[in-house]
């Protein structure tokens, strides 16, 4: 179920410059421009004063950019958003802008891959983590270490789409006085609201379902003003991975159809996922749909996306490449949420040890549920699983 409030926040366009002539546009102006000039140098400076309030140079701020900022801060029942040049760099700006050496996060539930590479790399300047596979909130809380300084949720999960109670491991970390972060790309605002449940910031990789068309790399941080200054200073305005206007546009453009293309997303890969659990290659569907805390997911989840993976009775890498270059409709290819459908898998021939520690089988095949309708993809499946006689 999407919110009517929800729908409206994608699709109308607020504040939008009249011509003239009284008209106003459909669409949303895209400000082309580098820099904002003042009328006199004292204007500038106070500016530059405030530059995260401020025009001086769309490093910083950008009306476009804005624009999109506001309608997913709404989204996200929020009261701050920034938007990034990429997922990982809002990632990254979380990360660089809030913790110092000396810190510790803790993951918890399977992480997409770059960030834990990021955190790896952190380690080089004294930020230590550790990734906790096990959901429940006292497994978080025994985790738990007197410096840790953040605590990183995913739910549902990477590739396994496991769902934690996002609202019981917030309130542990929030009575140790430790900030939690949510990616919250799988589900989008529409389907998940982390903030509500007591979660502190919300990240995404708006590449995914907001823009929905494959065409745009961004990201973007939710959370409170005060944090997000902090964020803006620390790292947005310092590392640079900031959002082009241009991209911003499609992005707004893609939010436009949002409620729609989730709602169609979901309903074909109910149906994909259901011919997947009874076909006698695969050994099991991972989608929440079929959790085994039902209970859990209507809590928190009011809709599901198109993103499911599915394990082979036959687990072998081969088995694994013949079924996915089979595929004819689903594209091979990194990345989801887009109007295509892709296929992927985590095993990669030569990382077994890697998908041992973090509990992942080996025949797991990863599928993003395009908008080609459920009909052709499940003749699609049913075609390539064939190849495993």
């Amino acid at each position: 179920m999407i919110e009517p409030t929800d729908v409206a926040i994608c699709v109308a366009d607020d504040e939008l410059p009249k011509s003239p002539s009284g008209g106003t546009p459909a669409n949303p102006p895209i400000v082309q421009t580098s820099t904002f000039t003042f009328p006199t140098f004292e204007d500038l400076l106070r500016g530059l004063s405030t530059e995260s309030r401020s025009h001086v140079y769309s490093r910083g701020l950008n009306p476009t950019v804005e624009a999109l900022e506001r309608k997913l801060a709404r989204l996200e029942r929020g009261e701050a958003c920034k938007c990034f040049g990429s997922g990982m760099a809002a990632i990254s700006a979380v990360m660089l802008g809030l913790l110092e050496a000396g810190d510790h996060v803790l993951f918890v539930n399977h992480t997409y891959g770059p960030t834990l590479q990021l955190a790896e790399h952190l380690r080089r300047f004294g930020i230590e983590h550790d990734l906790l596979l096990e959901l429940e909130p006292e497994a978080a809380e025994a985790a738990l270490r007197p410096n840790t300084r953040l605590v990183w949720l995913e739910s549902p999960g990477t590739m396994m789409m496991r769902v934690l109670d996002i609202d019981a491991v917030a309130a542990v970390a929030r009575d140790r006085g430790i900030l939690t972060c949510i990616d919250n790309s799988w589900a989008t605002p529409l389907y998940q609201k982390p903030l509500a449940m007591g979660v502190d910031i919300a990240v995404h990789t708006a590449s995914k379902y907001l823009g929905g068309h494959s065409d745009v790399i961004a990201g973007a941080v939710v959370t409170t003003a005060e944090r997000m200054e902090q964020i803006f200073y620390r790292a947005f305005l310092l590392n640079g991975g900031v959002l082009g206007p241009v991209d911003a546009w499609l992005l707004l453009r893609g939010l436009r159809t949002l409620p729609v293309r989730m709602r169609q997303h979901e309903a074909d890969a109910l149906r994909v996922a259901e011919f997947l659990r009874s076909h006698p290659a695969v050994r099991r569907v991972h989608y929440p749909a079929f959790a085994d805390d039902p209970d859990l997911v209507a809590r928190q989840l009011t809709g599901l996306s198109g993103l499911l993976s599915f394990e082979l009775a036959q687990d072998d890498f081969g088995s694994v490449s013949r079924v996915i270059d089979r595929m004819k409709v689903a594209r091979i290819g990194v990345s989801w949420g887009g109007v295509e459908s892709l296929v992927i898998s985590p095993n990669r021939g030569t990382n077994a040890e890697a998908l041992d520690l973090q509990g992942i089988p080996p025949g797991l095949i990863r599928l993003s549920v395009g908008l080609e309708g459920a009909g052709l993809l499940i003749d699609d499946l049913d075609s390539a699983l064939s190849a495993l006689g």
